[in-house]
């Protein structure tokens, strides 16, 4: 059972689903990355692509984002993700959700004017492979100027981005959570 661990919605048990495609991000996981950055979450503006039903952005709202969108393709996992927020009782006017395709959800919110403070990727394993899901924030510069993406990924699989400038990577059991920063000016 997913739930929250901290802050205002601490303790409120989140619905999942059962499906092939749909991993969640272990609370050990979940844990390391929000003890690492708990102070960048307050206040920031938040993406979670492929958001599943929210674990990790109603965890963000939960500890003072100040607004989370919410990427996921798969039906299911959106109406888990609407009911978990509905159900917490998240304030409408704090968070957006997007049923549909990450890439062109993020050429979207481009588009819609978004900066993101930080941007949390758990991508389907085997997408990494053979794309990066972080070359369409760096091309659409959906990334505020501190901002920071990152990635979850399994620790046994290879993954580097010549998008942005790796500055973290923390391992967590069999996981690892690389922080990426933009590459600035002369890089």
């Amino acid at each position: 059972m997913l739930r929250i661990f901290s802050g205002l919605y601490k303790g409120r048990k989140l619905r999942s689903v059962r499906h092939p495609d749909v991993r969640p991000t272990t609370a050990r996981v979940k844990l390391a990355f929000f003890d690492v950055m708990q102070s960048e979450v307050r206040e920031a503006v938040f993406l979670d692509g492929f958001a599943g039903t929210g674990n990790i952005g109603i965890e963000a709202l939960s500890r003072g984002a100040r607004y989370v969108v919410f990427v996921e393709e798969l039906t299911d996992c959106v109406k888990a993700l609407k009911y978990n927020l509905e159900k917490i009782g998240v304030p409408p006017d704090r968070y957006r959700v997007i049923n549909g395709d990450y890439n062109r959800s993020v050429i979207r919110l481009a588009k819609d004017g978004f900066k993101f403070d930080l941007v949390f990727l758990d991508p389907p394993y085997g997408l990494l492979e053979y794309a990066d899901p972080i070359k369409v924030v760096a091309k659409r510069e959906v990334l505020a100027p501190d901002g920071q993406v990152i990635l979850e990924r399994p620790v046994l699989r290879d993954f580097s981005s010549h998008w942005m400038k790796l500055v973290r990577s923390q391992k967590v059991g069999n996981r690892r959570l690389d922080y990426y920063a933009a590459l600035g000016d002369g890089s």
